[in-house]
C-alpha cells in the first residue's frame, strides 16, 4: 500500500492484478469456472410445501443454459434486458445466470415493491423481458402487473405492446398459470428455447467481456427515488470471488450459506450467493425471512454460514424454538452476534465487518478480512482493497483534506459502477474521475477508513457538527437499548437539535435522564441528546436494504415535540 507525501487524506491499496484468488471476471466465466471445479456438489437446496429441489453445481450451470435459450428464442439481443422479480428460489439465480450466458444484462427487482414503486422500476429500467413470481406471500404480481398495464391481460404471450413499458414484449411467471394472458408459465417459456441449438449459446457466452454491462441493480436510497445502477461484469465478478478470499472460504469447510434478504440487494448477491459459489458451498434458499421457520430451516440443512442485518439476529433470538434449536453446525457466524451467544454455538469467528462500500462500487471497497484483531482494526471501516483508491475531500471546495479530517469519502475502484441509467457520468464523478459517495469520513494515519455517517445526515447545532453515528455507538452500550437511532430537528436558534429515537428491549422501561446522565460521561456535551424520545420498533421505518428512512423518523421526532 502507497501512502502519498504530507500525509494527505488519498491512499491506494495494492494493485488488482497482485490480489489472489480471482477467477474469470464475466458471469458466464464465473459459473463455468465454478462449475468445472465443484460439478456434483451442492450449489442450493430449496425446501417448500411442494418438496426438496437440490441442485448440483452442473444442475445450476443446465438450468441457466435453459433460460439463455429461452431468451435467445424470443429474440434477446446483446445487452437486452431481463427482469428479474423473485424471491430468493432456484429459479432466480438460473435466471440471472441464463440471461448473462444469453448476453443480456439482469435487472434484479424487490418483491417488497409496491405497485407504484414497481411501475416506476419497470419504466426505468426499459426490460424487455419480465421473469417474476406470480405468488409472494399475500401479493400476486400478475394481478399487479395487469392492473398496471391492462393489455397484458388481452394480449398472447410474446405478441404485448405497451405504450407505459415500450419496451417488455415478453413475461413469464413462475407460479399458477395465467391462461389467456401475454403471461407465459415457467415451463411454456423454457420450452421456447427447446430447438434453440447450444452452441448458440456457447458462442454468445465466449463474447461477453469483463467490460460489458451485467447487471442493474437499483439502490434503496434513504431519502430519494431508487436509482438504477448499471454494473459491468468485472465489478461483479471480482466481489464474488474477494468474498471468498476476505471469508477465507474453502471447498474443504463445506460451506452451507443463508441469507435472510435478497439476492436483488447487492450485497446478497455478491456475499451471500457469490461467496459461497465461489468457495463450492450450497447455498439455502429461504423464500421470504421468517424467524421461525429460518432456525427450522438451519438446523435441517446444518447451516454453517448464515446472513442477516442486526435486527433480522434479534428477531431470530426472540423467535420460537430459539432456546432447544441445535445451531451446532454454525463456523462462520461473528463473535458479536446472538448466534454466538447460543449454548450449541462454539465457533469464535470475526467476520470482516469492518468494510465499506456502495451498491455503485457493488459493495466493499474498504475491508479487513475475517479474524482480523482489534488492536489492528482499531473499530475502522478498513483499508483500501487492491485497485481501489480513497480521498477524503472538502464537500464544497472538492479539495484534498489532511490525514485524519473529516470530509466526503470519494473512490476510484475497478467495480464502480458503469452509471446510473438516465445521469450522465460526468455528473456522477468529480474532475478527477472519483465517485463522490455522499458519505463523511477520515482516514487515520495508519490508513484505516473511518465512515462517520452521511454528510446529509450530520447534525449542525449551534454551529458545530454531530455525528448521528457517534451518538447511536455510544447509545447502544446503554443497558436496556434494542435499537438507536439520532436525528436532527429544526430548531429557531441552534439551527437543529440532537434527538435520540430509542427502542427499548422487551419489559425494558427506558428513563431519559439516566440515558442523558450516561452519554455525559461518553461524549462531549454538545453532542448529548436535548431529548431521548421511546419508540416502537415498527415507528421505524426502513428502506429495501435495512436503513432507516432518517427524513421519516426526523419528521415524526419533530411532531412528537410539538405534542
Amino acid at each position: 500500500m502507497t501512502t502519498p507525501p504530507h500525509q494527505d487524506s488519498i491512499l491506494s491499496g495494492p494493485p488488482l492484478d497482485s490480489e489472489p484468488g480471482l477467477g474469470t471476471l464475466t458471469l458466464p466465466g464465473f459459473l463455468r469456472e465454478v462449475t468445472e471445479q465443484y460439478r456434483d456438489r451442492e450449489a442450493l437446496v430449496a425446501r417448500t410445501a411442494a418438496g426438496i429441489t437440490r441442485w448440483s453445481y452442473c444442475d445450476l450451470w443446465e438450468r441457466s443454459v435453459e433460460v439463455a435459450r429461452a431468451l435467445h428464442a424470443i429474440g434477446l439481443g446483446k445487452d437486452g434486458r431481463v427482469g428479474v422479480l423473485m424471491t430468493n428460489r432456484p429459479e432466480w439465480i438460473s435466471a440471472v445466470f441464463g440471461t448473462a450466458l444469453a448476453g443480456g444484462v439482469a435487472v434484479t427487482l424487490s418483491t417488497f415493491s409496491t405497485p407504484a414503486e414497481l411501475d416506476q422500476l419497470l419504466q426505468a429500467s426499459g426490460v424487455s423481458v419480465l421473469l417474476f413470481e406470480r405468488q409472494v406471500l399475500a401479493r400476486d404480481f400478475a394481478q399487479v402487473l395487469t392492473e398496471l398495464e391492462p393489455d397484458i391481460a388481452t394480449s398472447a404471450p410474446g405478441a404485448l405492446r405497451s405504450t407505459r413499458y415500450p419496451f417488455l414484449r415478453h413475461l413469464a411467471a413462475v407460479g399458477a398459470g395465467t391462461a389467456g394472458t401475454a403471461v407465459d408459465t415457467w415451463d411454456g417459456f423454457l420450452t421456447r428455447g427447446r430447438n434453440e441449438p447450444l452452441e448458440s449459446i456457447e458462442a454468445t457466452a465466449a463474447t461477453v467481456r469483463p467490460s460489458d454491462p451485467a447487471v442493474l441493480f437499483f439502490s434503496s436510497g434513504s431519502t430519494s427515488t431508487p436509482k438504477g445502477i448499471l454494473s459491468a461484469h468485472r465489478g461483479v465478478a471480482i466481489q464474488m470471488w474477494r468474498f471468498r478470499r476476505m471469508y477465507g472460504f474453502t471447498p474443504r469447510d463445506e460451506i452451507r450459506g443463508w441469507s435472510a434478504n435478497g439476492f436483488f440487494w447487492s450485497g446478497n448477491f455478491a456475499l451471500a450467493l457469490g461467496g459461497t459459489l465461489a468457495g463450492g458451498g450450497s447455498i439455502v434458499l429461504q423464500p421470504t425471512f421468517d424467524p421461525a421457520e429460518a432456525l427450522e430451516l438451519m438446523q435441517a440443512e446444518r447451516v454453517n454460514f448464515p446472513f442477516a442485518w442486526p435486527h433480522q439476529w434479534e428477531q431470530l433470538a426472540g423467535a420460537p424454538g430459539w432456546d432447544t434449536a441445535d445451531l451446532s453446525s454454525m463456523r462462520f457466524v461473528d463473535a458479536r452476534s446472538p448466534f454466538a451467544a447460543h449454548p450449541t454455538v462454539t465457533s469464535h469467528w470475526t467476520e470482516p465487518n469492518h468494510a465499506y462500500g456502495n451498491t455503485e462500487t457493488f459493495t466493499i471497497t474498504t475491508s479487513f478480512p475475517a479474524n482480523t484483531p482489534e488492536d489492528e482494526h482499531a473499530g475502522s471501516n478498513g483499508v483500501p482493497l487492491p485497485g481501489v483508491t480513497v480521498k477524503i475531500a472538502d464537500p464544497l471546495t472538492g479539495a484534498v483534506v489532511p490525514r485524519g479530517e473529516s470530509g466526503e469519502i470519494c473512490v476510484k475502484s475497478p467495480t464502480l459502477m458503469l452509471g446510473y441509467i438516465g445521469i450522465s457520468r460526468d455528473e456522477t464523478l468529480d474532475g478527477d474521475g472519483y465517485f463522490r459517495t455522499g458519505d463523511g469520513g477520515y482516514l487515520d494515519s495508519a490508513g484505516r477508513l473511518f465512515w462517520v455517517g452521511r454528510l446529509t445526515d450530520i447534525i449542525k447545532t449551534g454551529g458545530a457538527n454531530v455525528s448521528p453515528v457517534e451518538v447511536d455507538e455510544a447509545l447502544a452500550a446503554y443497558p436496556g437499548v434494542k435499537l438507536a437511532r439520532t436525528v436532527g430537528v429544526p430548531h429557531e436558534t441552534l439551527g437543529e437539535i440532537v434527538v435520540a429515537c430509542v427502542v427499548a428491549h422487551d419489559g425494558v422501561t427506558l428513563d431519559e435522564d439516566k440515558i442523558r446522565a450516561f452519554l455525559r460521561e461518553r461524549l462531549a456535551s454538545y453532542k448529548v441528546p436535548r431529548h431521548v424520545l421511546p419508540f416502537a420498533e415498527n415507528d421505524f421505518a426502513l428502506t429495501g436494504n435495512a436503513k432507516i428512512k432518517t427524513s421519516e423518523l426526523r419528521n415524526l421526532a419533530a411532531q412528537r415535540l410539538d405534542t
